[in-house]
């Protein structure tokens, strides 16, 4: 299995215009299928809750700050915190996520497969039964 890891994007840019990061399909770790993005996320709500059977990420905080704790099949819980626009957190599949949000943050999903809601693990017991 795939482990979560910290993707740095190239930057193109200086101080004096700003910053362009940039992310190819060949420098990714699956082919981009679905980008999205979560925004006006309240600071007291708590995100995620879920695994996906099949589909892998690459969250990116392009705004704000975004704290996310994972559990992988073997039972460890690595936590990441995403406050950077030029780096991203490869997510992979079987994972169980929650993400909490600074204020006015704004988190941009690359996805590799189309939504399907069949693919989501809503409930945490049954997760476990699949790990």
């Amino acid at each position: 299995m795939n482990q979560p890891k910290i993707i740095e994007f190239p930057e193109i840019g200086n101080s004096m215009l700003g910053y362009i990061a940039v992310a190819e399909n060949k420098d990714l770790p699956f082919e981009v299928k679905r980008i999205y993005w979560t925004y006006f996320t309240p600071e007291n709500v708590e995100r995620g809750g879920h695994a996906h059977r099949q589909l892998e990420q690459i969250l990116i905080a392009v705004a704000g700050t975004i704290r996310i704790k994972l559990e992988l099949p073997g039972g460890e819980k690595p936590e990441y915190i995403l406050d950077r626009p030029d780096y991203g957190l490869y997510v992979p599949k079987m994972s169980w996520r929650s993400m909490k949000y600074s204020h006015n943050a704004v988190l941009l999903c690359i996805a590799s497969t189309a939504f399907d809601e069949d693919d989501y693990i809503r409930d945490y017991e049954t997760f476990l039964k699949e790990c």
